[in-house]
């Protein structure tokens, strides 16, 4: 069981990102069966605003792990996609989930689109 921080990104262009705190995270499940247990308790954990809970994540990438570099961009890396989106069918563990490591949550087709023209607005 590890500790991961979350990132759900609802926009990327307008930096709409709630981080909270994963606690007791079972790396040997699929990224599928994460992804389906993060919906289901998104909808019930306090303190994250309304539009987050509800929105529809699709996709988890590795943001940062401990002791590795961050991306200069301030949303998202947008290098390494082959690398760091997680194919749901491995577990967490296979795809390099471990103890404090960061993972973004957003929708993929809205991600391939800000990578296109990554350009924030106010």
């Amino acid at each position: 069981m590890v500790i991961i921080t979350l990132r759900l990104i609802r926009n990327f262009e307008y930096r709409s990102i709630k981080t909270i705190p994963i606690r007791e995270v079972d790396t040997s499940q699929t990224v599928d069966a994460f992804i389906a247990k993060l919906k289901s308790d998104l909808k019930t954990t306090s303190g994250i605003p309304p539009p987050f809970k509800t929105y529809n994540y699709d996709t988890l990438k590795i943001s940062h792990q401990a002791g590795g570099f961050k991306a200069n961009d301030i949303v998202i890396n947008l290098e390494g996609d082959e690398a760091l989106i997680l194919p749901g069918e491995k577990t967490l563990e296979e795809c390099g989930v471990k103890s404090e490591t960061e993972l973004s949550f957003f929708i993929l087709k809205e991600y391939l689109s800000y990578k296109e023209n990554p350009v924030t607005k106010w």
